[in-house]
């Protein structure tokens, strides 16, 4: 399953994500990941979480990041959660909401399969979200 956390920049979405984060931590009975572009939330996630620098490991592109979630995935069979902040970055500078999108239906199949939940953060409005993007809210 896939969710959106959206909002402008400064709305709060990073602040929701952490509190789903810490509570996934505590309930799942599986592995819980934070994928970000930088180490910022290390002192906030739970000791239990999974963070991964994204930059550390040349992540740009949404084909690039698609790939990096499937061998998270098929390395880590107990993986229950996947919270990612500022995912537009990855796609580059020119904020590529049709891109995304489009990731993002890839990703649903492969998240139902393996039972796995998705949560990104998303600086936009959610007016301004393509409708394949809608759905995902």
């Amino acid at each position: 399953m896939i969710k959106l956390i959206v909002g402008s920049r400064g709305s709060g979405k990073t602040k929701k994500l952490l509190e789903q984060i810490n509570d996934a931590a505590k309930t799942s009975a599986g592995n819980v990941v934070c994928l970000d572009k930088t180490l910022k939330l290390r002192y906030d996630v739970d000791s239990n979480v999974r963070l991964v620098d994204m930059d550390a490991y040349g992540i740009c592109g949404f084909d690039i990041f698609y790939g990096f979630i499937l061998g998270l995935m098929a390395g880590n069979y107990d993986i229950t959660h996947v919270f990612v902040d500022s995912i537009l970055k990855v796609g580059g500078p020119e904020k590529d909401l049709e891109g995304l999108g489009a990731m993002f239906d890839k990703l649903s199949g492969v998240a139902e399969i393996k039972d796995v939940n998705l949560v990104f953060t998303v600086s936009a409005d959610e007016n301004t979200l393509p409708e394949n993007m809608k759905k995902y809210l």
